[in-house]
């Protein structure tokens, strides 16, 4: 299948689906298209080549990362539920990008544990909540002068407000938000 027709779809079915699901777990909670589209930028603008994602949902943002990778580049995806992490893979076929994406279903704090080497770009979309308390171990996969975008930092200040904080105590990070989509927010590693 074509990408682009199966990224149309999958924005479709997203927003027609989380329109009407009460259940949070049951919703998509997809990344917005302008957010794929500069997500996909900075994976080329960096030269990334070895990405995580935290929170593949039904695999829409894990197809705009692993699509912008360069020859050899790879994504891992962590998804802690086994339905939508079943229907990602689904995606990930469609669209021929499998063999560029590592999907590890289950929870955050053991699967990271999974991802190997160092990273050059992370992006964080899964529960905010998890963000602190992993904090370290998020920046201790990424190398030094790489990027960790997180979604959701205008739509969700409030629940990214000490996860923020904490960055900003950090020597060695730089942040700064990008007004696309819901709000990114962008942490540079330094030396």
């Amino acid at each position: 299948m074509d990408l682009w027709q199966l990224l149309t779809e999958l924005e479709h079915k997203g927003r027609e689906n989380d329109a009407v699901e009460t259940d949070r777990a049951r919703r998509y909670l997809n990344i917005t298209r302008d957010t794929g589209e500069f997500l996909a930028l900075m994976v080329k603008a960096t030269g990334a080549r070895t990405l995580l994602e935290v929170g593949t949902s039904n695999g829409y943002s894990a197809l705009w990362l692993a699509k912008a990778l360069p020859p050899g580049g790879h994504l891992y995806t962590i998804e802690r539920q086994a339905s939508k992490a079943a229907e990602a893979r689904s995606h990930f076929a469609k669209a021929g990008l499998s063999g560029r994406i590592t999907l590890l279903e289950g929870d955050l704090a053991q699967q990271l544990d999974a991802v190997p080497g160092e990273l050059d770009l992370i992006f964080l979309d899964a529960d905010r909540s998890t963000y602190l308390p992993l904090a370290e171990r998020f920046f201790s996969h990424l190398r030094a002068g790489g990027l960790l975008i997180c979604d959701n930092a205008v739509s969700h200040q409030e629940e990214m407000a000490d996860f923020s904080a904490w960055v900003d105590r950090q020597a060695h990070l730089s942040k700064a938000q990008v007004p696309v989509g819901k709000g990114e927010l962008l942490v540079y590693k330094g030396q």
